[in-house]
């Protein structure tokens, strides 16, 4: 977010200040991305680590702002749940082995943070994209960090809301339930993935990454468990698009279109079509204006503060990314990648996403012809559902298109299109050999973090009480990740 959060209430002269500042900033956008060769320059990968804390007892362990104390790394913050840290990580070049300099950096950061929690609390970091052994009472208002952007999010969502949100997942064991406040995010934790763009090929390398992300999110799910629940592969993608949702629940009532979303067509114009979708479609959530002096009309990178802070409160699975810094740039944030199973496994899921989604660009125009984009949409709620089981609609060259496809059989035959998008941006032939040999060996042996952890939670509920046997199955999943073999490696449980 571009602007510091330091209230949580806001008055109508606020929102409509604001609201002012958005229109004219959504205009600068398109005048400087309009500019050639506005954004260009090498490729780049970044990314964002979220990773819940886990104590001894293999629960969760509110204790980030202690955490962070001890850490004193400014990589780290605090995420919405006090038994969740972020870490943010240096930006790399794509070409050569980026993913090796990201996932160096993430174990650098996991051990150290894992260090200071177990020196304060006895505690470690571990990445999981839902920790299995969350429970309801873990995800209370009392379970929130205590800073006002916190705050201010559960109160202007519950205001939009206008009551209790209802959140049904129907998956394994079906989950219904009300509740109020936005905390059941905090189970949630992820691997966000930034690639640099330039705005010339902005459409098509964001369609891309539309058409190629159900695939990645089949063969990467990590998060099957949820409040004791057996529920979808990567269930965060239900129970994010739920747990923020700030609209009425009254189906008879006219509502605009979730904050939480996949996208709402193929993008034909670029980033600012993007921006100001967001500016048209969502109430900001907050309205608090820049002090600083105002951006020149003319300046070709200038800092969109409120335009940035908005747009951080649209959850959008591919998110557009406007950055003043090295003379204002584009970056998609990929946002649908699990935290986990290891580092290996993470790279090899950013390596698999971005590698498809630059080799689909050239010929995107194609694949859309071939693919509505509400079937695209289908397909990625179909992977996070039943992941390595979900069938794709893909399109087809010959015949009536698309055509559903299993996702296992459509993935292999996607690999070399990956390989040759990774060295379109000049990634090692080792690295990308590497990564993308992680994603063969589970497509081989059929095994994700989310199939590993379905089966061995089975195993683990035939012999222990339930709650026995969520904390079994964290320490299970902990003994295998400090191994550091892939999940398609790991050994069942007994």
């Amino acid at each position: 977010m571009a602007i510091a959060i330091t209230q949580d209430t806001f008055s109508e002269d606020d929102q409509a200040r604001f609201a002012g500042r958005l229109v004219d900033q959504v205009a600068h956008l398109s005048r400087i991305c309009d500019e050639p060769g506005f954004g260009e320059g090498p490729a780049t990968l970044g990314a964002e680590l979220e990773v819940p804390i886990v104590g001894a007892d293999q629960r969760p362990c509110p204790c980030n702002t202690d955490v962070l104390r001890e850490l004193n790394d400014p990589r780290a913050t605090v995420e919405i749940a006090r038994f969740n840290v972020e870490f943010n990580l240096t930006p790399v070049p794509a070409a050569g082995r980026p993913f090796t300099a990201l996932g160096d950096e993430m174990r650098e950061l996991l051990t150290a943070g894992t260090r200071a929690a177990a020196a304060l609390h006895g505690a470690r970091l571990l990445p999981v994209g839902i920790l299995p052994s969350v429970l309801p009472e873990d995800v209370t208002r009392d379970a929130m960090t205590d800073v006002a952007r916190y705050r201010a999010l559960e109160r202007q969502v519950g205001r939009l809301r206008g009551g209790p949100a209802r959140v049904a997942i129907h998956g394994e064991e079906p989950l219904a339930m009300q509740y109020d406040g936005v905390m059941l995010e905090g189970a949630n934790t992820s691997c966000q993935i930034h690639l640099r763009v330039s705005a010339e090929r902005f459409a098509d390398t964001y369609n891309a990454a539309q058409l190629a992300t159900p695939i990645a999110v089949a063969l990467a799910g990590n998060s099957p468990v949820f409040l004791d629940h057996l529920l979808w592969d990567e269930t965060r993608i239900a129970v994010f698009k739920q747990s923020v949702e700030a609209r009425p629940a009254d189906d008879l009532v006219w509502r605009r279109p979730s904050r939480v979303a996949f996208g709402h067509g193929w993008v034909r114009r670029g980033a600012p079509e993007l921006f100001a979708e967001g500016v048209r479609l969502h109430q900001p959530l907050f309205p608090v204006c820049d002090d600083g002096p105002p951006d020149h009309p003319d300046a070709r990178a200038p800092r969109l503060a409120e335009l940035r802070l908005h747009q951080g409160t649209i959850w959008r699975w591919n998110r557009p990314i406007y950055d003043p810094s090295e003379g204002g740039h584009l970056r998609i944030e990929f946002r649908t990648l699990p935290s986990g199973p290891t580092i290996t496994d993470m790279m090899a899921n950013a390596a698999l996403l971005v590698g498809l989604t630059l080799g689909i660009r050239d010929a995107i125009d194609g694949f859309m012809l071939g693919c509505p984009f509400l079937m695209t949409e289908m397909s990625f709620y179909r992977a996070a559902r039943d992941g390595m089981d979900a069938v794709m609609l893909w399109p087809d060259g010959v015949g009536t298109s698309p055509r559903e496809r299993p996702v296992r059989a459509l993935a292999e035959a996607l690999l070399p299109l990956a390989d040759s998008g990774l060295a379109s941006i000049g990634v090692e032939a080792e690295e990308r050999g590497r990564l993308l040999g992680v994603i063969s060996g589970r497509l081989q042996n059929g095994r994700t973090g989310a199939r590993w952890q379905r089966s061995a939670l089975r195993t683990l509920r035939r012999q222990l009480p339930r709650r026995d046997a969520l904390a079994r199955l964290v320490a299970e999943y902990s003994a295998r990740y400090d191994s550091d073999e892939p999940v398609h490696h790991w050994a069942p449980v007994d």
